[in-house]
């Protein structure tokens, strides 16, 4: 059965934070609470939170909060009379045509058909942090310690909001892959880690994050490709297998809500790494590599 952790883990810290900024998001959510309101109450940077947040939940910090205010909004549409353009105003909504767009794109129907009770509605439910630990499936992992090293490489910046990431990076793999920018960093590959790279970099604001898809190299950058220095870190670098990009999103999980947890580690404020090595990466046993840098 599932362990629940309970106050007083130490190294459950991480866990009962994050249910900390839920609790928080849910205590003012008809109040207009930013990001870093948000991710102080998880004693995190906005960066962090952000990414934990959607990889273990599928979904942006605004996604929830959007679906959970639309969720209460057609609860009280159903059961007060309350004047809609007052339900709006609660949960944000400045006019009433805004409120009725967004109703009506997660729900499938209008305001006033959710109070005359036409059609079904859709339940974003409360979020609650339960962290299971399995045994069947155990991870493989390694500790590397290594000094600073430069990466050269194409960058681009993407927005955390609304997981407008997850779908401009793999359009940003495409478009590598396609005009062989793939193959140039392949030839300019000569540092310790062989393969591509996949660099995530947040912003100062926490708002945004630089992406990099570069390689290990000692060569100065040439001119249509950027560089940048990986910062001396421990590592905790975890084996992928099987087929992209299925594969590396469940590992993905699988550090947050598994291994993190069951260790003393913490997540240091450095960018993350994914090693793409030289072969098929749609095969079922292609093997990648996911690069954590760790602070206790």
């Amino acid at each position: 059965m599932p362990i629940r952790w309970k106050q007083g883990v130490s190294n459950m810290g991480w866990a009962e934070s994050l249910q900390q900024a839920i609790d928080y998001m849910e205590a003012n959510i008809t109040e207009s609470i930013s990001m870093e309101d948000i991710a102080r109450e998880a004693n995190s940077s906005v960066f962090h939170f952000q990414r934990t947040f959607s990889i273990l939940t599928d979904m942006s910090v605004g996604e929830y909060l959007r679906g959970r205010r639309l969720t209460l909004a057609a609860h009280e549409l159903a059961s007060t009379d309350h004047k809609i353009i007052d339900i709006a105003s609660k949960y944000g909504y400045d006019t009433p045509e805004a409120f009725t767009k967004a109703f009506r794109r997660q729900h499938g129907v209008t305001p006033s058909d959710a109070r005359k009770h036409v059609g079904e509605l859709k339940s974003y439910n409360r979020l609650g942090i339960q962290v299971n630990l399995k045994g069947a499936s155990p991870m493989k992992y390694r500790i590397v310690e290594r000094e600073s090293f430069q990466a050269v490489g194409i960058k681009e910046e993407f927005s955390l909001v609304d997981g407008e990431n997850m779908q401009g990076i793999p359009k940003m793999w495409e478009r590598a892959n396609a005009d062989g920018t793939s193959d140039l960093l392949a030839g300019l590959n000569n540092g310790e880690i062989k393969g591509l790279l996949g660099i995530c970099d947040g912003n100062a604001d926490g708002q945004k994050m630089d992406y990099w898809i570069g390689a290990e190299s000692t060569e100065k950058a040439p001119a249509n490709l950027a560089a940048i220095e990986i910062p001396a870190a421990k590592w905790a670098v975890f084996e992928v297998h099987g087929a992209m990009p299925e594969a590396m999103p469940i590992v993905w999980k699988q550090i947050f809500s598994e291994w993190f947890p069951s260790n003393q580690y913490e997540h240091a404020p450095s960018p993350e790494l994914e090693v793409y090595p030289a072969g098929d990466a749609y095969r079922d046993d292609y093997y990648s590599e996911i690069w954590i840098p760790l602070k206790k």
